[in-house]
């Protein structure tokens, strides 16, 4: 059995407050975009748990450390189902702020409890997925929403970008969350994400921000000169996807794509 697990961009992001357990509450937006992932199943022969094999983009760990064993291993403990061959197809890259990892656990526990028809609620599914990151659980509705707290609670939001086309970009730059967070100050925004997101799309850039780009754009320009450009060639909305490195720009018009950004990894779709 075959599923296609997608991505999901982040339309702002405010770094609310750092909680007790030393994680961050937040709220953000998270918006599903067409990129995909592909996972496929099938009983095994093997005498083991299960099998692993990937191809597309290289994933350089153990196949025990992939989210998508993980997720496998973590519904298999509590459902009596058969070994199963997986078979992993990367093609959203590693460290982009595009959720791919997430989105594959997600959707491994979807696939798997459609084939063995094991009756888990969407609500179970999100419970289950969260142990494995925080943004996973989005990928089980998979439908815009507004998040808070860790990024883990979900509230479905009304958005409409109809006839609106996307350019992503994302160059070689690695950011560590580490990296990320280091010159954060949380902060309590004036006014929320779930109001300013109901505003025209138009004011949406002097109103949206995303709080990691003041710490990361110092220390990588380029992704600073790549959301300058966004806008040069007509974007009507640009921003950093959740922790970067992917940097998205919205538009009206189908956009060019400009010679220099092709030897970056990139994509475009209209909504």
């Amino acid at each position: 059995m075959l599923t296609y697990s997608n991505a999901k961009i982040n339309i702002g992001l405010n770094i609310v407050e750092k909680r007790n357990d030393g994680f961050h509450n937040i709220e953000t937006i998270f918006f599903p975009i067409g990129m995909r992932d592909a996972i496929e199943i099938a009983d095994s022969k093997a005498h083991t748990p299960y099998t692993f094999s990937a191809s597309g983009i290289p994933i350089n760990i153990d196949a025990k450390d992939n989210i998508v064993v993980k997720a496998y291993e973590l519904i298999r403990s509590k459902h009596n189902f058969p070994a199963q061959d997986i078979h992993l197809h990367k093609n959203i890259p590693f460290g982009a702020g595009l959720g791919g990892g997430s989105a594959n656990a997600a959707y491994m526990i979807k696939l798997l409890n459609k084939k063995f028809s094991l009756g888990m609620s969407g609500k179970e599914m999100e419970n289950e997925v969260k142990k494995l990151g925080s943004d996973c659980a989005f990928f089980i509705e998979n439908k815009p929403a507004f998040a808070d707290e860790k990024g883990d609670r979900l509230k479905p939001i009304e958005i409409d970008l109809s006839d609106y086309h996307i350019l992503l970009i994302k160059p070689n730059i690695h950011i560590s969350t580490p990296e990320a967070y280091a010159n954060i100050i949380p902060k309590q925004p004036k006014t929320s994400l779930k109001v300013l997101i109901r505003q025209p799309i138009e004011t949406w850039r002097s109103t949206i921000k995303n709080d990691f780009e003041e710490s990361i754009f110092p220390n990588h320009p380029l992704l600073a000169e790549i959301k300058n450009e966004l806008y040069e060639q007509g974007a009507i909305y640009a921003a950093m996807s959740g922790s970067g490195s992917s940097m998205f720009g919205l538009f009206k018009n189908e956009p060019n794509i400009l010679l220099q950004w092709k030897k970056h990894f990139f994509w475009t779709e209209e909504f």
